[in-house]
Order: C-alpha cells, then structure tokens, then sequence
C-alpha cells in the first residue's frame, strides 16, 4: 500500500530538518559565523544528496522505513554530499567524514527506528 502524501512529505521535511541540523552543529562546534548563508554553505551538499537519493531510492514509497529508505537514504546522502564538497573544494578531511557518516546515520535512520518502535507499540494496544 502506498503512503499518503502527507506521510511521505512528513518524512522529507523531517530528514531535511536533520540535515540542516546535522550542518548547524557542525558550524557551531567549529565556532563558524551563524548566517544563513554560512549554514547553507555547509548544509547543501548533504541536502543536494539526500534529495537525490530520495528520488533514485524511490524513498516515497517506504517512507518511514529504516532498511528499505533510511540506510539508502544515509549511505546516499554522506556520499554524494562528500563528492560534491571534494568538487567544489570544501573539506573532506577524515575526521569529518567519519563524524558525518555517523551523525547522518543516527538522524536519518534513528528518527525511523524510533517512529518503528512507536507503530509497533501503537499497534499491540489495539
């Protein structure tokens, strides 16, 4: 069964809000100047990769699922936003690929896991 609409935007919203998170406190734990502009710099990478990913990894139609989108989402997300900060001379040093994979994972897949874990209790009270 196809997720409604609503459901499906609920769910791009929210891994946007992640990753533009995941941007803002990055910039902040490096003491960098809070602008949009600054925080767009940083966050559109990851958000150019996250919105390919939903359209390649058919991600509307699993929305909310961790395995089906969350890990395609994440793994895709990392990756494309690191090939397009090495092409346009950002940092891709070790250290941040590291932190950013993991922290990409625990937003984009956690959020999943935890609205799981909700359907799931949800459900064994009817």
């Amino acid at each position: 069964m196809q997720p409604s609409w609503k459901i499906v935007l609920l769910a791009l919203g929210i891994d946007v809000v992640l990753v533009v998170l995941f941007a803002a406190l990055g910039r902040s734990s490096h003491s960098r100047e809070a602008t949009l502009f600054g925080l767009w710099t940083t966050a559109w990478p990851f958000l150019a990769g996250l919105a390919i990913m939903w359209v390649s990894a058919r991600v509307s139609k699993h929305p909310l699922s961790p395995v089906k989108s969350g890990i395609p989402v994440w793994i895709g997300t990392v990756a494309l936003g690191m090939i397009l900060r090495a092409l346009t001379g950002a940092g891709t040093a070790l250290p941040f690929v590291i932190v950013a994979t993991v922290s990409i994972a625990v937003f984009l897949v956690g959020w999943r896991l935890i609205a799981q874990l909700i359907r799931r209790v949800a459900a064994g009270r009817r």
